[in-house]
């Protein structure tokens, strides 16, 4: 009896001792799924903050090239606004420029012998329209439109045109000798090249 005493005692030992063996093994399986799953969810996280990242890099990228490309929009418009006041009568300018050249040619044809106390009505005409081509110049000054009068300067095919070449003795070649018609710009900008001749 003893003996069977101590087999029971040792069968409820050998059964505890495997309870406690399964007990740890699933406690450690248990442990083992539960590092897995947080392995698992802590990959997915990493994968989503790259993402995310990738993301927010492209839309910084994309915000940054916006802001320059408005930037460059606006320089360019505030660029063609300030041509446009500069530059919006230069049409106009150019119509001006055949009533400037046909005054000037009104007041070289008068003969100065003419012009005297004995005829009262050409002087004052005369003088009238010498008072006309002045304003016109001053009006033409104040809106920024020059004259180009280039008699004697170096040939410079941005600001004058060659209507003919001829031998001219002590000039220089490529200097404008002759100017048939007086050339204009509006702030730096040619608005009719000066008609000239220049010497070989």
């Amino acid at each position: 009896m003893a003996l069977v005493r101590n087999l029971i005692k040792c069968g409820h030992i050998y059964e505890s001792i495997l309870i406690n063996t399964r007990k740890k093994e699933e406690s450690q399986s248990q442990t083992m799924d539960a590092k897995t799953e947080k392995n698992e969810e802590l990959e997915k996280l990493n994968y989503q903050i790259s993402e995310l990242k990738e993301k927010n890099s492209e839309l910084l990228d994309k915000y940054k090239r916006a802001l320059a490309d408005n930037e460059n929009l606006r320089a360019r418009l505030t660029k063609q606004i300030e041509e446009a006041k500069t530059f919006g009568i230069q049409s106009f300018c150019k119509d001006l420029l055949d009533v400037a050249d046909v005054l000037s040619k009104a007041t070289e044809t008068v003969p100065n012998e003419e012009i005297n106390n004995n005829n009262p009505h050409l002087k004052s005409l005369y003088e009238g329209l010498i008072m006309t081509e002045a304003q016109l110049k001053s009006v033409f000054k104040r809106h920024g439109l020059e004259q180009v009068n280039p008699i004697n300067e170096k040939f410079d095919p941005n600001y004058h045109e060659a209507l003919f070449q001829q031998d001219v003795e002590g000039k220089a070649p490529g200097t404008v000798t002759v100017v048939s018609k007086i050339g204009y710009k509006l702030h730096d900008r040619v608005i009719r090249p000066a008609l000239v001749g220049v010497s070989k």
